[in-house]
C-alpha cells in the first residue's frame, strides 16, 4: 500500500504537471503572434504593449508554481510537524509566512497579467488595489480550499480508513481521471476530452466489477464459459450506457468518431486492462492466502506459549518467593529479603506487563529500579565499582512498549563490571512535553578469552534497534560510541500526547 502522503505528493505533483504542461505545449507550437492576438487584445483596446511572455504565461507560471509549492510546504512540513504536534506559536507563524509569499506572487502576477486596468483606472494607485484586493480573495480562496481539503482527509481516516484498500482504489481512479480531463480541457482536445470523460467511468465499472464480482465466481466455480460471459456482458452492457451518454454529450454530431471512439476504449480494455485486473486479482489473492497463513501460524504459537505459560504456574512462583522471603526476614536476611522481594516484582513485571503493546512509563522505570538495585546488592562489597542513577521522573507521564530501556542497562553491567579494575556505571532518564531521554555510561574492560561474555553488544541490542525502527520511525535517534574504555549510549524518544 502506498503511504498516504506520499500519495498525496503524486497527485498534486501530477495535476501541477499536467496544468504546466498544456501551458507550455501552447507556448511552444503556436505562433507567438496570434497568442498575441488571442491573449492581447484587452492591452490593445487600451493602446498598451502587450507581450506574450510578459504578461501571460510567466503570470501564470508564477501563480501555479506558488500555489503548488505553499500546498506542499503546509501540507508536508507545517501541518504535520507544528500545528498537529500543537506547537502553535511556530506552526502558525509558519502559516502565515507561507500565505503571505503566495498572496505577494499573485499580487505581482496579477499586475503583470491585468496590466490593462492600468489604462482603466483614473490612478495607478487604484490598479494596485484591484490587484491587491484580487491577490488577497485568491489567497483566501486557495486557504479555504485546504482547510475543506484537510477536513476530508481527517474525516476519511477516522471513518472510511478501515476500507483503505476500496477506497484508495476510488481515489486513485478518481484523481488520474480528473487530471486526464484537465490535460485534455487544457490542450484543447474536445473529441479526447469525450473519450476520457466516457472512457474514466467506463473503465472504472468494468474494473471494479471485474475485480470484485466475475474474478471471485470464477474461484467458485472454475468454468472458463462462464467466466468469459461475464466478461463479455460486463463490458458490452457498460458499453451501451457509456456509448448513449457520448452521442448525447456530442448532440449527435460526428455519430461515426463517437463509435470509432468506443471501439477503441473497447480494444484498449481487452488488450490491457483485462490482463491488469487479473494480475491485480491475483496478487491480492496471494497476499490474502499468505495472511491467513501467518495468522494461522500465529494462532498456533499463541497457543503453544499459552501452554507454556500455563506449565509455569505464575502463582506456585509467587507463593514459593514470598515463603522464601518471609524466612529470610526470620532469619534477619536483609538483603536476601530485599533481592527476593525485588526479584517477585521483576518477574510480575514480566508476566502482566511486558506483553502489553504500551506501559505507562513509570512502571519500566520501576522495573529499572529493582534491576539496578538486585545489581547493587551483587556488587556491594567491591568498593571500586561505582553506579550512579539519576532518574527524574518529572514531565514522565508518557507511554512507552516495554522493555525498550532495559537491554542497554543489562548490557552496561554485562560489559562494565570488573571486580579487578575500577568501573563506573551511570544511567539516567528525564523527559519533557513531548520526548524521553535516556542515556547510559559505563566503563569496558578486558576480558578473558574463555570469557563469555567477552562478546559485544549481541541479540539484546540488535533487538531493540529493530523494536525501535518499528515502533518508532522516524521518531527516535539512537547514538552509540564506544572506546577501548568507555560506551556511551544516547536514546531520544519523541512520543505523541
Amino acid at each position: 500500500m502506498i503511504p498516504f502522503k506520499k500519495l498525496e505528493f503524486g497527485a498534486v505533483t501530477a495535476i501541477f504537471l499536467l496544468l504546466l504542461f498544456p501551458l507550455l505545449y501552447r507556448s511552444v507550437t503556436f505562433n507567438v503572434f496570434e497568442m498575441q492576438h488571442t491573449y492581447g487584445h484587452k492591452f490593445h483596446q487600451y493602446h498598451q504593449v502587450f507581450d506574450y511572455y510578459i504578461h501571460y504565461l510567466l503570470p501564470l507560471l508564477a501563480h501555479m508554481t506558488v500555489v503548488y509549492a505553499a500546498f506542499l510546504f503546509l501540507n508536508m512540513f507545517v501541518v504535520p510537524r507544528f500545528l498537529e504536534q500543537e506547537r502553535w506559536l511556530a506552526g502558525l507563524l509558519l502559516a502565515g509566512l507561507a500565505l503571505l509569499t503566495v498572496f505577494l506572487v499573485l499580487m505581482v502576477a496579477n499586475s503583470y497579467r491585468y496590466g490593462y486596468l492600468l489604462g482603466v483606472y483614473q490612478t495607478v494607485q487604484g490598479a494596485h488595489m484591484y490587484f491587491a484586493k484580487s491577490a488577497f480573495i485568491t489567497t483566501a480562496f486557495y486557504s479555504i480550499i485546504y482547510v475543506l481539503y484537510y477536513a476530508g482527509k481527517h474525516l476519511y481516516f477516522q471513518y472510511f480508513h478501515q476500507r483503505k484498500l476500496v477506497m484508495s482504489e476510488v481515489g486513485m481512479a478518481l484523481v488520474i481521471w480528473v487530471a486526464l480531463l484537465i490535460f485534455s480541457a487544457g490542450i484543447h482536445a474536445p473529441m479526447l476530452a469525450v473519450a476520457i470523460a466516457c472512457g474514466g467511468p467506463y473503465y472504472a465499472v468494468v474494473f471494479f466489477v471485474w475485480l470484485n464480482r466475475v474474478f471471485p465466481r470464477f474461484d467458485e466455480h472454475r468454468n472458463k464459459w462462464i467466466l468469459w460471459r461475464d466478461i463479455v456482458f460486463t463490458s458490452f452492457a457498460a458499453g451501451l450506457a457509456v456509448l448513449l451518454a457520448a452521442v448525447a454529450m456530442t448532440r449527435g454530431h460526428d455519430d461515426g468518431l463517437v463509435f470509432g471512439i468506443m471501439l477503441c476504449l473497447m480494444l484498449v480494455q481487452f488488450v490491457a486492462l483485462l490482463p491488469l485486473t487479473w494480475w491485480l486479482y491475483t496478487t491480492r489473492q496471494k497476499r490474502t492466502d499468505t495472511m491467513l497463513t501467518l495468522q494461522k501460524a500465529l494462532g498456533r504459537s499463541t497457543a503453544d506459549l499459552d501452554f507454556l505459560r500455563s506449565q509455569i504456574n505464575p502463582h506456585f512462583l509467587f507463593n514459593a518467593l514470598n515463603t522464601l522471603y518471609g524466612t529470610a526476614l526470620q532469619e534477619n536476611a536483609t538483603n536476601t529479603s530485599e533481592g527476593i522481594q525485588r526479584l517477585g516484582d521483576m518477574m510480575r513485571f514480566m508476566l502482566d506487563e511486558n506483553h502489553r503493546e504500551k506501559i505507562a512509563l513509570r512502571k519500566e522505570v520501576a522495573y529499572l529500579h529493582n534491576y539496578i538495585a538486585l545489581q547493587r546488592l551483587r556488587t556491594q562489597a567491591s568498593p571500586d565499582i561505582l553506579i550512579d542513577v539519576n532518574i527524574n521522573e518529572h514531565h514522565c507521564d508518557h507511554e512507552i512498549a516495554p522493555m525498550l530501556l532495559i537491554p542497554f542497562v543489562e548490557n552496561a553491567f554485562k560489559h562494565g563490571i570488573s571486580l579487578r579494575s575500577r568501573s563506573k556505571i551511570s544511567i539516567s532518564l528525564s523527559c519533557d512535553a513531548m520526548h524521553i531521554y535516556f542515556d547510559v555510561y559505563n566503563t569496558t574492560h578486558e576480558r578473558p578469552e574463555n570469557d563469555h561474555t567477552a562478546e559485544g553488544p549481541g541479540i539484546g541490542l540488535n533487538n531493540v534497534r529493530d523494536r525501535l525502527s518499528l515502533l518508532y520511525p522516524d521518531k527516535h535517534e539512537l547514538s552509540i560510541r564506544q572506546t577501548a574504555t568507555e560506551y556511551f549510549v544516547h536514546l531520544t524518544i519523541r512520543v505523541a500526547r
